[in-house]
């Protein structure tokens, strides 16, 4: 059970890192040339295949794209489900 706990916890500090890239590969999208920088190639590698999910649903209104907060929305709600089954499991 121990070893359980301890992959959950990293792969919730994973979920918590991957949110915080994809913030920041959102906020990038304020700044012009920011995509073409190193930088926003190596993000866009990591961030694009999991945000296509998301960029196939009507998310975007008045210009603005929600494909962003709609993947960190359907992390987090991951996270809590596989939370609630390993406690379930355990207790």
């Amino acid at each position: 059970m121990e070893l359980i706990i301890t992959l959950f916890n990293i792969l919730n500090r994973l979920v918590y890192l991957y949110t915080i890239l994809l913030v920041v590969y959102a906020l990038m999208s304020w700044f012009p040339g920011a995509y073409q920088s190193r930088f926003g190639q190596l993000l866009g590698r990591i961030c694009e295949p999991f945000l296509d999910l998301f960029r196939r649903l009507p998310l975007q209104f008045g210009g603005i794209d929600f494909s962003v907060m709609a993947a960190i929305l359907a992390l987090n709600i991951a996270m809590e489900v596989l939370q609630k089954i390993l406690i379930n499991l355990i207790y």
